[in-house]
């Protein structure tokens, strides 16, 4: 299996998040994709390259242009009013409140942002531009015949179209699966399988029958995202029907889960995709420090295995995953999985 990485995920190095009232050491870090890698390579699956140059126009094929130049300019705008310190919104532009873009760098992070977990860094707009680069090297390479990872850093499913949020700041699996239905694929599905749900892949697919969203996650009535991720989410206008969300309670094992990606696998095999884009979050795993479901490592080779069953042209974009000391092996076992049942 390929792999596709870049160094340059490295320059979003946040130095802290707000988390249950006070600010504490940045979860989201550089040793995530350092410690997959590492594994990758231990465990011999495969080549690693870097990514190829793409240029911004995959992006303005997801993301909106004022959300793509507020990216750009952001951490700038911040270091002339503040400093060096990584930047955060104060408050947001939430319901009630009129929808305009505001000039202050503070206004626009409340404007085009979802949370305050999410630093802004010196290194943002290269790192994310880089990460969504892995994801569209991964989705040309399919044409090679066999299943890709994109080591995405950082992570990017919780990106919407113009909303930064979760640790994401360019949604690289919906990038990819935009740039896959461009380049000659009719219809392409999205598997989520994070323990958070991919809200910003959803957002921004909800109103397609071209591209199949669906998403086995932590309930939003007790999770993060929260606001999106409900059941009777099923799509609007021509995407009704093709947007299916699994969420499942905290303190799912195995058996649970296990439920859920049967009905989400049947779902994309009968949509019958040119192509699937696997977002893969390993903070389904029980020593995660966000997250509450309760699987093993050995789980994760049947999650691999019942994806490489679909037999499809298979890009797997890297999303969340924060027990560092785990997160390699469980990674490198889905993919090992995965390629056990795909050949």
């Amino acid at each position: 299996m390929l792999t596709i990485f870049s160094d340059d995920h490295r320059l979003q190095a946040a130095k802290a998040e707000l988390d249950a009232g006070t600010m504490k050491p940045a979860v989201e870090r550089p040793e995530r994709a350092d410690m997959i890698l590492r594994h990758v390579r231990e465990a011999k699956l495969g080549p690693v390259e870097g990514p190829e140059s793409f240029g911004t126009g995959p992006l303005e094929r997801v993301h909106t242009i004022a959300y793509l130049s507020f990216l750009r300019t952001a951490f700038d705008e911040w270091r002339e009013r503040y400093g060096t310190s990584d930047a955060l919104a104060i408050n947001w532009a939430v319901r009630g409140l009129r929808q305009i873009i505001p000039e202050a760098i503070d206004g626009k992070l409340g404007y085009f942002g979802g949370d305050a977990g999410t630093p802004i860094t010196a290194g943002t707009w290269q790192a994310a531009t880089s990460s969504a680069a892995v994801a569209l090297t991964g989705a040309w390479r399919l044409k090679d015949g066999d299943p890709v990872f994109a080591l995405c850093r950082p992570p990017g499913h919780h990106a919407s179209r113009d909303v930064f949020q979760g640790y994401c700041f360019l949604n690289n699996a919906a990038i990819a699966a935009q740039w896959l239905r461009d380049a000659g694929a009719g219809r392409v599905a999205v598997l989520d399988v994070d323990y958070h749900h991919g809200n910003g892949t959803q957002e921004i697919f909800f109103d397609r029958d071209d591209v199949l969203f669906v998403s086995i996650h932590a309930d939003p009535r007790t999770e993060f995202p929260y606001f999106l991720g409900h059941v009777d989410e099923t799509g609007a206008g021509r995407g009704d029907g093709f947007n299916l969300n699994l969420p499942l309670p905290w303190a799912t094992r195995w058996e649970g889960y296990a439920a859920a990606l049967e009905k989400a696998t049947a779902a994309v095999a009968d949509y019958a995709p040119d192509a699937l884009v696997v977002s893969f979050g390993a903070d389904i795993h029980r020593d995660d420090p966000i997250s509450r479901f309760l699987l093993e490592t050995s789980d994760f080779a049947r999650i691999g295995e019942a994806v490489g069953r679909l037999k499809l042209p298979t890009l797997v974009v890297m999303e969340g995953g924060y027990a560092i000391e785990t997160l390699g092996v469980n990674t490198v076992t889905f993919l090992e999985g995965l390629l056990q049942t795909a050949r």
